[in-house]
């Protein structure tokens, strides 16, 4: 795999979280979101103690608390579904503020608030911390079929490509006058997002071609090893422990 350019969620830095391997930053990730996801949601203490270390590792990568609390907005439709779960929830049910609220619907929207924040915090840090070409060597690291991983590095790779061919292409419209005004703009949107597959399907082939022509072969080379050390996946595997005596404590205590 070549090197590829920085992407917009990835936040420079040197810190220790930046140089962990990462492998050892995907196996810590899934084995700390599985810790929270067994987590009884009656132990509000515990996702407390979660936020705590997530907090901690966000300041070991000293990433910005502001940028995480902006990022994690993408989860806004859940917590809107989660806040209707308290009226259309059946079961017992409690006066709360002058409303008539289900008590499974209150535990569930806390639930989902709880794990599902916790779970794109993680999530933030990670992509804040880690290349995403990086993360899909590390992908290739844990046994995944390589034809995966080099269809999600050409997706890495082209997105951005198509999405400067488009804004090219925006402009050129804007050249000549055109501004989408309603319905009636329609016809020359689908035809601009028509020309728009076109161009990006003969580029394709252009550089499937180039590639043919210097030897490839159906394998991308490496050329950054992301090997890991047994400290380094000892370090990694702090996070996941530390969330897995929480949870051990939250099981065992009533």
């Amino acid at each position: 795999m070549g090197q590829g350019h920085a992407h917009r969620l990835y936040v420079p830095g040197g810190s220790p979280v930046h140089r962990l391997p990462p492998q050892c930053k995907l196996v810590a990730l899934l084995a700390f979101v599985l810790i929270v996801v067994a987590t009884p949601r009656e132990r509000i203490w515990a996702f407390a103690v979660y936020a705590v270390l997530l907090a901690t590792v966000a300041a070991a990568a000293r990433i910005p608390f502001g940028l995480v609390l902006r990022r994690t907005m993408i989860e806004l439709p859940f917590v809107a579904f989660a806040f209707l779960m308290p009226f259309v929830a059946t079961g017992e049910r409690i006066d709360v503020l002058g409303l008539h609220l289900s008590v499974n619907g209150l535990w569930g929207a806390w639930n989902i608030l709880a794990k599902g924040t916790l779970g794109v915090v993680a999530s933030v840090l990670l992509a804040a911390t880690t290349e995403p070409r990086l993360l899909l060597l590390g992908i290739e690291r844990l046994r995944t079929p390589q034809l995966i991983t080099q269809i999600a590095t050409f997706m890495l790779r082209y997105g951005d490509v198509v999405t400067a061919e488009l804004r090219r292409m925006k402009v050129a419209r804007a050249a000549r006058g055109f501004e989408a005004r309603g319905p009636r703009s329609a016809g020359v949107l689908a035809r601009s997002l028509g020309a728009l597959f076109l161009r990006s399907y003969e580029r394709g082939e252009r550089v499937h071609l180039a590639m043919v022509s210097r030897g490839y072969d159906g394998r991308m080379p490496v050329v950054h090893d992301v090997g890991a050390t047994p400290g380094q996946w000892s370090a990694a595997a702090v996070l996941p422990l530390a969330a897995g005596l929480v949870a051990l404590t939250a099981w065992m205590v009533p």
